[in-house]
């Protein structure tokens, strides 16, 4: 691959990842409830749910897609619902001073995977690299090297944003210490979290 047409899709894949969206959403409401590391792990979850999609569109696979018939959408109602259960529980959160440093210690496979059904549970993420793809690449002549540095560009445009968002919800987060502060912060984050889950629950 040349290049330029990495460039060019880095560029266009950091455009489509400043847009907010579930994704954006739900990065900002555990980054700004759980902290820095909390937001990392839901970013690498959302870039390795890409990461799938990368190999199937890059390797023919579309039809795997068609084959997933109706479980594909079990997939996207069960990650809609884990994100409205997270909510759930940042909205049953009683608000203390510490509320905010102590949730740091919430499991970070949770936030991973929660990330990763984000990306997976998504309609129209596969479509979006199964018909992006064409516009940038000559799959049929894409080797591992080639998969190797798409991956790379993925990383660099999806992680930089989501890690910028991160670090905003962080600062904002780091200017409320009380124990009101912290009952706002679960609270806005969790009704963040279930709205988004119901958003993903609803769309086509």
């Amino acid at each position: 691959m040349s290049v330029e047409s990495l460039f060019t899709l880095f560029s266009a894949m950091v455009l489509l990842a400043i847009v907010p969206g579930p994704a954006v959403f739900a990065v900002i409401a555990r980054s700004f409830s759980s902290g820095t590391l909390s937001g990392a792990y839901l970013t690498a979850g959302i870039i390795f749910g890409d990461y799938v999609f990368i190999i199937l569109a890059l390797f023919g696979l579309s039809t795997l897609a068609e084959a997933m018939g109706s479980t594909f959408f079990v997939i996207k109602y069960l990650s809609a619902a884990y994100l409205i259960w997270l909510g759930y529980k940042l909205l049953r959160t009683k608000a203390s001073s510490i509320d905010i440093e102590s949730s740091k210690d919430a499991s970070l496979t949770s936030n991973f995977l929660s990330g990763l059904l984000i990306t997976l549970g998504n309609p129209k993420a596969i479509l979006f690299y199964l018909g992006f793809f064409p516009a940038f690449i000559n799959i049929g002549d894409v080797n591992l090297t080639d998969t190797g540095l798409i991956m790379l560009t993925a990383t660099l445009a999806f992680g930089s944003v989501n890690i910028g968002y991160t670090l905003l919800a962080v600062r904002a987060r780091q200017t409320f210490k009380s124990a009101n502060a912290s009952k706002v912060i679960n609270k806005t984050a969790g009704t963040i979290m279930v709205t988004t889950g119901a958003i993903m629950a609803v769309r086509t």
